[in-house]
């Protein structure tokens, strides 16, 4: 096969052990970056691999520092605007400032919206991503956008074990269609935590369940866990409504703030997550099990660069 037919993968610095993996499953090498900060904290990147009128996708996520990689993102994709690349898709795990997607009081930036503008004015031709927080992102985009879900490759990887009967317990009403795609595919009851707010500040406690969880191992899914209050609250109320046992499965590990202590002293017996986001050194602990997106990455990318459809991969549409 000619070198220039194949897909060209360039990754940033914020998961080196993804990028070459994905590298690996693809059957490509890296193309070589170099990358150079200066005392002044101005980066240089000079993309030294043969890309041009080639089809180039640029690996990098979200983590901290999240200002200096997206920073990091721009400036790659601009730098291969510059050689000469054919068309460039930014592939982000982990979307930058998802959670910034509304205008939820006066004066904000929607800064998901302007970070979905900042990657097409750099050069990103199209974008490939893995669950948004929230849907609504995907139109943000003037440019072909193709979301993907690791919610088949999580429950993959829970349909080898064998168990006593299971739930699947949504967070809040907003995540209760995603929940539901957790539990078709492992074929159990889905039950529903209403979320209430008792007095002016922003945090919702869970208030009822709606579905039956008693004497089953719940499993309580959600997008993304960051301090664990949304989880480790509904792991606690799920105990409480009679649940043998309680878990978690999450797309992105944020783990931020005092996560990993509240985690320690939870009744959780296992967080799984996937590898959309690299684990911190002191986030790694027994109890947090990953799972490996690289395949689904991967094949993604494969497929759209041979102009085919995601439906049949993991598509969110």
């Amino acid at each position: 096969m000619r070198e220039d037919s194949l897909p060209v993968l360039v990754a940033g610095t914020t998961h080196p052990s993804l990028g070459r993996d994905v590298a690996a499953r693809l059957g490509v090498p890296l193309c070589p970056v170099r990358f150079t900060r200066f005392s002044n904290e101005n980066l240089k990147v000079v993309i030294e691999g043969a890309v041009r009128d080639r089809d180039v996708f640029v690996l990098q996520t979200s983590c901290p520092p999240v200002n200096e990689s997206l920073m990091e993102t721009l400036i790659l994709l601009d730098a291969l605007r510059t050689a000469g690349a054919g068309r460039v898709t930014a592939v982000l795990p982990y979307f930058p400032y998802s959670r910034s997607d509304k205008l939820d009081e006066p004066g904000v930036s929607i800064t998901a919206r302007l970070v979905a503008d900042l990657l097409v004015s750099a050069g990103a031709g199209r974008i490939l991503t893995l669950d948004l927080h929230a849907p609504q992102i995907h139109g943000f985009f003037r440019v072909p956008m193709d979301h993907i879900t690791a919610i088949p490759t999580l429950c993959a990887s829970l349909a080898t074990e064998a168990s006593a009967p299971r739930v699947v317990v949504a967070t809040d009403i907003g995540e209760a269609k995603d929940a539901g795609r957790f539990a078709a595919r492992l074929g159990v009851p889905l039950a529903v935590i209403d979320k209430r707010r008792t007095d002016d500040s922003e945090h919702a406690v869970p208030h009822t369940l709606v579905g039956d969880v008693a004497g089953r191992h719940a499993l309580i899914v959600d997008d993304e866990i960051a301090t664990g209050g949304t989880i480790l609250e509904a792991a606690e109320m799920v105990l409480r409504m009679g649940a043998a046992s309680v878990e978690a499965a999450v797309v992105h590990p944020v783990l931020s703030g005092n996560v990993m202590q509240r985690l320690r002293a939870s009744p959780l017996r296992r967080l799984r997550v996937t590898n959309t986001i690299p684990l911190r050194p002191e986030c790694v602990d027994d109890r947090i099990e990953v799972v490996d997106i690289a395949p689904l990455i991967a094949d993604s990318i494969g497929r759209i660069h041979k102009g085919e459809r995601l439906d049949d991969v993991a598509s969110r549409r």
